[in-house]
């Protein structure tokens, strides 16, 4: 049977690859910490695809947040996931109030409420990925807290980077992450996204997206310039955004049939990646 650590690091070769990749480019001393907190990230984010409805939902979330705060030592103790992730903070000295607020900013998915404006969008793509990037680059600085502008445009760009990736699938069971706001201004349909109708308002809704994740990993980059270079693998699925989207810049694009780059490839973008960081913000 394995060990809590070799349960996260598998857990998160099946369900994050990208971020699997790129912790095998993190020191080894730090990796376990790394595949914890990833795998945590893990259990979070599928709570909707596990528990498909409202109340079972939260009733899991309400789980992890017990187990976070000390609530449920014992259970927290035999879950190979909770126990290897506050054995992680233990570690490093870190405070679980970031991952308790990315748990809340999750709660958005197990409703059909549609995300109501570009703020909104940026604030939840903040709220669930920020801590994740500051406590990645924070294990891999040894403990050292992360300013908070190393991680906030990263967060952004991650979370409209995967509103485009994942628009089949939340179109399937008519959730909305893609701003009201901005489906009004280009005169959407929604029942044509639930519906998987690649209409030109919708497309122009996506170029939109498109250009605003641009945005943001380009002022990541300019953040990022001054961080401690041992930080960066936490950063390096970054390097998957600019190359997918110039895929989605193509005339045949088909949101609902898109193909994400194959594997080779990523592996070989974030290879590229860890040798030359420059290359980890490329749009």
């Amino acid at each position: 049977m394995p060990n809590n650590a070799e349960y996260c690091a598998d857990l998160v070769r099946q369900a994050d690859r990208d971020r699997y990749l790129a912790t095998l480019f993190a020191p080894a001393e730090h990796r376990d910490a790394l595949f914890a907190l990833y795998a945590f990230n893990i259990e979070i984010a599928r709570v909707r695809d596990l528990a498909r409805e409202p109340m079972p939902g939260e009733i899991r979330l309400q789980w992890w947040r017990e187990v976070l705060s000390g609530e449920r030592q014992g259970e927290g103790e035999a879950n190979p996931v909770s126990a290897a992730l506050l054995e992680a903070l233990k570690r490093y000295g870190f405070v679980a109030k970031p991952l308790l607020e990315l748990i809340d900013a999750h709660t958005f998915d197990l409703y059909n409420e549609p995300m109501g404006t570009v703020d909104a969008l940026e604030l939840y793509g903040i709220r669930t990925q920020a801590p994740l990037f500051a406590m990645a680059a924070g294990f891999l600085n040894q403990g050292g807290a992360m300013p908070e502008t190393f991680t906030l445009d990263a967060s952004i760009a991650t979370a409209i980077f995967k509103l485009l990736i994942d628009l089949p699938r939340h179109a399937s069971r008519r959730q909305l992450y893609l701003p009201l706001d901005s489906i009004e201004l280009h005169g959407v349909d929604i029942e044509d996204i639930f519906a998987g109708q690649a209409t030109a308002p919708l497309r122009a809704a996506l170029t939109e997206m498109r250009v605003l994740a641009r945005v943001h990993l380009a002022k990541a980059n300019e953040s990022l310039k001054s961080a401690a270079p041992q930080i960066l693998p936490a950063f390096l699925p970054l390097a998957l955004i600019g190359p997918t989207l110039r895929l989605m810049d193509r005339a045949d694009y088909e949101p609902f049939k898109f193909m994400p780059l194959p594997q080779w490839r990523r592996q070989w973008l974030l290879w590229r990646a860890a040798r030359n960081s420059k290359r980890i913000f490329a749009v």
